[in-house]
């Protein structure tokens, strides 16, 4: 285990910002070049497209698995882990993030749900793979090397991925031009509290962000989620500090501090109180 949680970038294999790989037929467990990093980040998006086969892999303490036909998806950030590949067959692409068209990213970092795999039937299997197929072709050094080449390339990954984004959305009945302000706000501050919350810990703070009230903000978040806006904010401060806990060998006043908290024991209340043990009993638990 290492002192921190290391994360990957493109730019060590490739000055392009994208990778391309066609797996055939292929059975590891743990023991391959897609999957011997361990746990890791990586600073780009992944696609997964499974199109016969079975794979498994952690991506922030829960357990998903692919099976047949079916499509996955992990953002920059997120915590994972190779477990098994069975008998697949499919394509493997990572993208940079400057590299997906702006409405692309939305769908997928401003997404309400969970994401999981989604079984897709002949029709995307065909058009995948047709869209693979030729982003794989036209990766080649000659025509990476140039202009033209290139915007051909960034052509063809925005169909990859607005496929993607198509199939995500229709999955979980997205739409986002039929969204109403209530949800469109929602996806605002959850997007928002993703990449400030290290810094900006309390609902007045988003509020004053996004330029409305905090008490409309609450509303809002509680009548779209269920939820508090105070809750979403401690779950993505939960989630990094179990990514640290479990996976670092930073201590918790370390952590702490890694997360925007100068008074440790502060933090160790609040993680007591979200999760239901203390930080150490957390370490020791997931390291069994």
């Amino acid at each position: 285990m290492k002192q921190s949680i290391p994360t990957y970038d493109l730019s060590s294999i490739t000055q392009h910002g994208i990778l391309i790989e066609r797996i055939e037929k292929r059975t590891i467990n743990k023991v391959d070049n897609l999957f011997d990093k361990g746990i890791h980040r990586d600073s780009h998006y992944i696609f997964t497209f499974l199109e016969s086969g079975r794979a498994r892999m952690m991506v922030d303490f829960k357990v998903v698995e692919s099976r047949d036909a079916a499509v996955f998806f992990l953002l920059p950030g997120q915590v994972h882990e190779g477990i098994l590949m069975e008998d697949v067959t499919g394509w493997f692409v990572a993208v940079k993030a400057d590299l997906l068209p702006d409405a692309v990213r939305s769908v997928f970092e401003e997404s309400l749900v969970d994401i999981q795999p989604i079984s897709v039937d002949k029709n995307w299997i065909e058009k995948l793979s047709t869209c693979a197929g030729m982003l794989q072709m036209s990766c080649t050094e000659e025509i990476l090397g140039s202009k033209e080449g290139f915007l051909v390339i960034q052509s063809f990954i925005n169909a990859f991925s607005g496929m993607y984004a198509m199939i995500f959305l229709g999955e979980n009945s997205l739409g986002v031009s039929h969204e109403s302000r209530a949800i469109q706000l929602t996806r605002t501050f959850r997007i928002l509290v993703r990449k400030e919350f290290k810094t900006m810990k309390s609902p007045s703070a988003y509020a004053e962000a996004l330029n409305i009230s905090r008490g409309y903000l609450t509303d809002v978040i509680r009548e779209v989620t269920g939820k508090s806006a105070q809750y979403w904010i401690h779950q993505e401060v939960l989630i990094e500090a179990k990514r640290l806990l479990s996976f670092t060998h930073l201590t918790v006043k370390e952590i702490a501090y890694e997360l925007g908290y100068s008074d440790h024991a502060y933090f160790s209340r609040l993680f007591s109180k979200v999760e239901g043990c203390p930080p150490s009993e957390f370490r020791d638990k997931s390291r069994k």
